[in-house]
Formats: structure tokens, C-alpha cells, sequence
């Protein structure tokens, strides 16, 4: 199954209700590319990289505070949660990129650091539904390293408790087009 690597203070995010938009670039390693979905539904691949409490919403200090403490013993991961991609879309607008804060905990600066690098490619918006699974550890090979957002996972996770109801997610997306489209 594919994986997208997030930041593990996004993926409780997401898991709790608190975040239903990713808001992507790509890594270091797609700087001609730029991101790509490669997979309309994928698990949530944790990373413990690059977090710092300057990049986040301060009312979601405690994410980051719990993703560092629970981390998993070096060598291996533990996947928590599937996505799967509702709408995609190009954001080119920074006024519009605002206007989504109340769907990430990102913090305004680190979303301006986010748009101004690689400032002639859009940001790439998704609108996700998240499911929460059962614990799966696995091994971290070393294919998994490396700025790049997704990695074959050697995993076909249970089905999932879906995070929101459809009602809530159903609000939610018909606030996301008004702002997108």
C-alpha cells in the first residue's frame, strides 16, 4: 500500500477531527515535479522530523508534545490512520491559502515559508477523510528515508473507524470548494 510521510503532529491532527486539509509542495526530492497523489487512498506514514512548536497553531502545542513522546523505538513505525483524497486542488492564491486556515494547524508563517518555497508552483490542496485503524508496527527499511512524500508499504492495513461523520465531513467539504473553486 502507498504511504504519504507526514509530520506525526499532523497525523494526531488529522486522527482527532482538528485538520481535514493537507497543504503540499512535495519534498526535497520532487523540487522538478513538484507533489503528486500518487494514490487516492494511502496510510499515514509518520514522521518526527522538522516539527517544532513555531509551526504550529499554538492551541496544538500538545500534538507535538504527545508525537515526540509516544515515538516508536528506532527502526521501526507505527501506522495509525488511512487517508483518502476527497478533492485535490491547486492553490496558486495566497489570499485563499488564508482563507483555509481553519482546516490545518499549521501556523501563518510556516504556511508563507510553505508558499514562498518553490514560489512558481502551486500548493497543492487535499481534502481528506480519515480513517482511524487498528496498531500496525513495521520495520523502517531504508527505502523509507529521505525527503520524499510516498513510500511502498509492504502492509495492507484493517478498515477503519472514519474520524468525522458524513454530516461533518459533508460541512466541512462544502466550505473547502467555496474557498477552492
Amino acid at each position: 500500500m502507498k504511504a504519504l510521510k507526514e509530520w506525526a503532529t499532523v497525523i494526531k491532527a488529522l486522527e482527532n477531527g482538528n485538520q481535514t486539509v493537507l497543504l503540499r509542495k512535495g519534498g526535497i526530492l520532487e523540487t522538478a515535479s513538484g507533489f503528486k497523489v500518487e494514490a487516492s487512498k494511502f496510510a499515514l506514514f509518520p514522521t518526527y522530523e522538522h516539527q517544532e512548536n513555531a509551526s504550529l497553531k499554538s492551541q496544538y502545542y500538545g500534538y507535538l508534545a504527545d508525537a515526540r513522546e509516544s515515538q516508536p523505538d528506532e527502526g521501526h513505525n507505527v501506522i495509525t490512520s488511512i487517508a483518502e483524497v476527497v478533492e485535490e486542488h491547486d492553490v496558486s492564491s495566497i489570499e485563499k491559502i488564508e482563507q483555509l486556515a481553519p482546516f490545518h494547524i499549521w501556523s501563518d508563517s510556516y504556511i508563507v515559508e510553505r508558499m514562498n518555497w518553490m514560489p512558481s508552483k502551486p500548493m497543492k490542496a487535499l481534502f481528506l477523510r480519515v480513517f482511524k485503524i487498528p496498531e500496525v508496527k513495521i520495520p523502517v527499511l531504508p527505502d523509507y528515508h529521505g525527503c520524499k512524500s510516498w513510500i511502498e508499504l509492504n502492509v495492507n492495513p484493517e478498515a477503519g473507524k472514519a474520524v468525522l461523520s458524513d454530516a461533518e465531513l459533508e460541512s466541512q467539504l462544502a466550505q473547502f470548494r467555496r474557498i477552492v473553486n
